[in-house]
């Protein structure tokens, strides 16, 4: 081992070449459960390796590290010490990220490690053994595999979701927070022990149980998060305290503006409500400046959730209807700080909780979409009408109402003029659109074919707002029939409320897969649907057509539910605006 910190020395590894003066990475070599114990471990490092610090890692853990070093030399040092055992077997490559205040050297400040200029790491004098500390203040070896397994059946069953949760955010999990310990949590166990350095057991040591916690933990540091009761909203949460205040009240928002450097903003939302007023309150968040329109969509009966990103912001609303009232929240976030604007929004969204009370109701309209020219900000050309289309294929055909195209000197998709149609079949409603030029669509769709079973959950995607929203926004309700009103065989009868903007949209089960195209409503003009109830074309029909013009329908033929945010983002790929101009 001398031999091999004196190869080290002359290589100049310890004389600058490997020395990091920002952006390194440390060797963390131990850590230990109190501040005494963490001490003397650093004082007997300290008197073998100069470079050693000592850092306080959250839940009650405290590290000792050497460094920082250069990130494309300090695995090559971690494993010729870790080999010649100069330190111990478990030690592994930290960023640094989940060290907080600094306890070593005695008398040292400043809790952000790397902030300083540190000296080079050389060895005081030749190398032993990973150092020993007095008998009064030692502790037991590392922790054997079987001595790791007894500590980890010791947690119970918060430990071990906590755990996982970690496991999770550090993205080597991303199954369910169960606490259970099967073959997925010892999978992502091993991921994220080889990624650190650490042999891949599958069983974390409490060292490393403290470090990914610790790290875990770490992104919190300095934003405040703690219970807030707001009584005049009726809603009770965990906010970034340190970064919001209370600011004005103007339903149905409650806001709490950025009082630091951190541009985030919280708003509550509070008001009486019901599933047709929390549908509007749904659309009209859609126009608001706060939401970027890029992102995902998703209203249900009771509930909606609204994200949208941009180069500045990362927007995420969400709201419930509670009883009479509509509560939820949106959290407003910087972009590029995705570590923390997900542990806040977790920490939001966990800890959220409705109490008796709302806002006075604003003046809202609950059916009828805001102005454009309102939205917009300025007056613009508007087309007669606007609907939703399906992208077909590749080539950016669509498959749209027939309703839509009547009467229309020209047309549109996606904003791209001269469309075409190729056909328009009053029978069916059904009409086929080409591009004037060449589209690329996000993606197109799948159909599935066949009888779906009644009572499934299924997605309506449209424009609600024409052009005023860019990507289309998804409405679920249920299939209540495989016939139309009148026994046809080629409609399918939904139970949910569609608007007209949703006429020639995709009608989709939860494996993202098309079962039909909404119709403007019942193909016989002396009949008026009752509210609630909507038609769609169904698959079959539609892929025939397709097939009658040449163009090959892709087919879904297993299904594979997915969440309602993925159908959502599935529904908007799909989901073509068609816009009828006189």
């Amino acid at each position: 081992m001398k031999r091999l910190l004196a190869a080290l020395l002359a290589s100049g590894f310890f004389s600058g070449a490997g020395w990091a003066q920002d952006g390194g990475v440390w060797l963390q070599v131990e850590a230990r459960p109190t501040l005494n114990q963490a001490q003397a471990r650093a004082r007997a490092y300290a008197g073998r390796f100069d470079a050693v610090s000592g850092y306080a890692l959250g839940s009650g853990w405290y590290g000792i590290a050497l460094g920082p070093y250069d990130p494309s030399e300090a695995r090559r040092l971690l494993e010729e010490l870790k080999s010649s055992g100069a330190i111990p077997g478990d030690a592994f490559i930290a960023d640094g990220g989940q060290y907080r205040s600094r306890f070593w050297p005695v008398g040292a400040r400043g809790d952000a490690p790397g902030a300083g200029t540190a000296t080079s790491p050389a060895p005081q004098q030749a190398a032993q053994p990973a150092p020993e500390i007095a008998e009064e203040t030692s502790e037991p070896p590392r922790e054997t595999l079987a001595q790791a397994r007894a500590a980890e059946a010791a947690l119970d069953q918060a430990a071990r979701e906590r755990l996982q949760t970690a496991l999770r955010w550090a993205g080597v999990y991303d199954a369910a927070i169960d606490g259970a310990f099967g073959a997925g949590t010892r999978s992502a166990m091993a991921d994220w022990q080889q990624r650190n350095g650490f042999e891949a057991t599958g069983v974390l040591t409490s060292s490393q149980r403290a470090a990914l916690l610790g790290a875990y933990d770490a992104v919190l540091e300095g934003l405040g998060l703690e219970a807030v009761r707001d009584e005049e909203a009726g809603i009770e949460m965990v906010m970034p305290t340190a970064l919001v205040g209370r600011g004005d009240v103007e339903p149905p928002f409650v806001h709490y503006d950025a009082k630091g450097d951190v541009a985030a903003r919280v708003l509550l939302i509070s008001q009486p409500g019901d599933s047709r007023r929390l549908a509007g309150l749904y659309e009209i968040i859609q126009t608001l400046e706060i939401v970027p329109t890029d992102g995902l969509r998703g209203l249900e009966s009771r509930s909606f959730v609204i994200e949208g990103t941009d180069d500045s912001r990362v927007a995420h609303v969400e709201a419930t209807l509670i009883d009479d009232a509509i509560k939820g929240f949106a959290l407003i976030w910087p972009a590029g700080d995705e570590g923390r604007r997900g542990r806040v929004l977790a920490e939001m969204a966990s800890s959220f909780r409705a109490l008796p009370g709302a806002l006075e109701p604003a003046v809202l309209p609950a059916d009828d979409a805001p102005s454009v020219d309102l939205v917009a900000g300025l007056r613009v050309r508007r087309p007669l009408r606007e609907a939703a289309g399906i992208f077909v294929d590749a080539q950016g055909h669509v498959a749209t109402a027939a309703a839509t195209v009547e009467g229309c000197g020209e047309l549109s998709i996606d904003g791209q003029s001269g469309a075409t149609v190729l056909v328009e079949d009053e029978a069916t409603g059904l009409a086929l659109l080409a591009p004037a030029g060449k589209l690329a669509p996000r993606d197109v769709a799948s159909f599935r074919t066949g009888a779906p079973r009644i009572g499934d959950k299924v997605a309506v995607a449209g424009f609600p707002y024409g052009g005023a929203l860019p990507r289309a926004a998804a409405t679920f309700g249920r299939l209540a029939d495989t016939r139309g009103p009148g026994g046809e065989a080629d409609l399918r009868r939904l139970d949910m409320r569609v608007q007209p903007g949703d006429a020639g949209g995709p009608v989709l089960d939860m494996g993202g897969a098309v079962l039909g195209l909404t119709l403007p409503g019942d193909r016989q003009a002396d009949r008026v649907l009752p509210e609630g109830v909507a038609l769609a074309l169904d698959a079959e029909t539609l892929v025939a057509a397709l097939e009658a013009q040449g163009i090959t329908a892709q087919r879904s033929e297993v299904r594979d539910d997915q969440t309602v945010q993925t159908v959502a983002r599935r529904a908007g790929e799909i989901t073509a605006l068609v816009s009828c101009w006189d």
